[in-house]
């Protein structure tokens, strides 16, 4: 949408690829030594080897204690942590850039929390020295400098009996390891020096409000002159209103679920055309069934939990990603038959009811598209595409296209024309291809 709307934007996919979660995945994969099951299927592996040492160390203090050593190790430049460590990275890569290529997703820049490790030890250093953190406990940490009311002050947090206490910013632990406090402060300089942003836009869950509220304060205090935005949403939750599940309680995998969506949407559609080749069905699955999961995301208000549903998303009437392409698609078919794309007019005649809340409505796509750029919410714009899809089905029940008199005729293959350009335009802002027939 910034892009769209002609500002210079930059896209960088943070990874969180340093840190505690290798000390325990290296003791893991060092414990348990599988080479063979790690080239198999290396992911699925170090996911096993990581959650069965997790959760050994929630019990045993020598293994949590082996794994933080471990982590030492890797810090300090241990020949084999840090190979081990590269060889992770580089399969965790290969996995989610699969994932990536199905979603259509595409980053400028992949600078992961390790790519900040020779930075941290000045950030610690400048905002002490300028008096904005200091040491607690064998720690430093950012406290507040009592110039908000308690009640907005994100390093105050309140008590029990109504009162408030402190609530300090930890950028450098008692054992002097760093945190993801300093790394983000350190990203958020790189962000301003290197990259002259104006503007950072942070995507991550709600449950990272008072993080980035603090991060965000602390680098306003460091004189970073930039704007910040942490941009957070809710919850998916499954039929019982708890976050969305496996079946035995497992957490939901992505590629799982597009392989589902696409599963599912295949099914729809050899139902619907089953006059039409396999391959044709799979192409068709793949636009259709990812589309409706980005859709069904963003079409919420991101602030707010909601419930997934297969049904819902997938139907082809509704709010959804299938009814917006299949409007789209038959819009196209208009051209199709007519054998032409729209021709040229200097004028456009607007009689019918339906015509003109059909212009109407594509005048309005630029503010519905700045108010979503503007309040970070996408879900602004699947309302107007799907009120424009609304519209053009009323316009196309009521107002003949190919059989109408010549310059009413005109007319509306322009308006056709344009709401088609106008629903491919949104979608792709959205992420979400279009297919010329379904």
């Amino acid at each position: 949408m910034y892009r769209f709307l002609g500002n210079n934007v930059i896209s960088d996919n943070h990874l969180g690829d340093w840190g505690t979660q290798f000390g325990i995945v290296i003791l893991g994969y060092k414990r348990d030594a599988n080479k063979e099951r790690f080239e198999q299927d290396p992911i699925g592996y170090l996911e096993e080897v990581y959650v069965r040492t997790q959760n050994a160390s929630k019990t045993d203090d020598t293994i949590r204690e082996a794994a933080r050593a471990e982590l030492v190790k890797l810090q300090a430049g241990d020949p084999e942590n840090v190979a081990l460590w590269k060889s992770f990275i580089e399969q965790s890569l290969k996995s989610l850039n699969r994932t990536y290529d199905r979603l259509n997703v595409k980053f400028d820049h992949t600078l992961g929390e390790s790519f900040y490790n020779d930075r941290l030890p000045l950030v610690v250093k400048e905002l002490v020295d300028k008096g904005i953190a200091r040491e607690t406990e064998g720690a430093i940490a950012v406290f507040s400098d009592e110039t908000l009311p308690p009640k907005d002050d994100p390093f105050k947090v309140t008590e029990k009996g109504g009162g408030f206490r402190d609530n300090p910013f930890l950028i450098r632990k008692s054992d002097g390891a760093f945190n993801y406090a300093t790394t983000d402060l350190a990203t958020l300089k790189y962000r301003k020096e290197h990259f002259k942003a104006d503007l950072a836009i942070y995507v991550t869950d709600s449950r990272q409000q008072m993080h980035f509220a603090q991060l965000f304060a602390t680098a306003k205090r460091w004189g970073l002159d930039l704007r910040t935005e942490h941009v957070w949403f809710g919850a998916i939750l499954g039929a019982d209103k708890k976050p969305l599940k496996t079946r035995d309680g497992g957490t939901v995998k992505l590629r799982a679920l597009l392989d589902e969506a696409q599963e599912r949407a295949e099914k729809i559609i050899a139902e619907k055309r089953p006059e039409l080749s396999a391959e044709q069905r799979s192409a068709l699955a793949q636009v259709v069934g990812i589309g409706a999961l980005k859709y069904a995301d963003l079409a919420q208000n991101r602030n707010l939990d909601y419930v997934f549903n297969w049904e819902k998303l997938l139907a082809f009437d509704g709010n959804t990603a299938p009814y917006l392409i299949n409007a789209y698609v038959r819009i196209r078919a208009i051209f199709r038959k007519l054998g032409a794309e729209a021709p040229d007019a200097t004028r456009i005649v607007l009689n019918d009811e339906a015509e003109i809340a059909l212009a109407k409505k594509l005048l309005d796509f630029g503010d519905s598209l700045a108010l979503a750029a503007e309040e970070y919410r996408p879900h602004y714009l699947c309302v107007y595409l799907f009120e424009l899809a609304g519209l053009f089905h009323k316009f196309y029940e009521h107002c003949p296209v190919l059989i109408a008199e010549d310059e009413v005729k005109t007319s509306r293959l322009i308006l056709c024309s344009l709401t088609a350009q106008t629903l491919k335009n949104g979608l792709a802002l959205l992420g979400i291809q279009t297919v010329e027939q379904m």
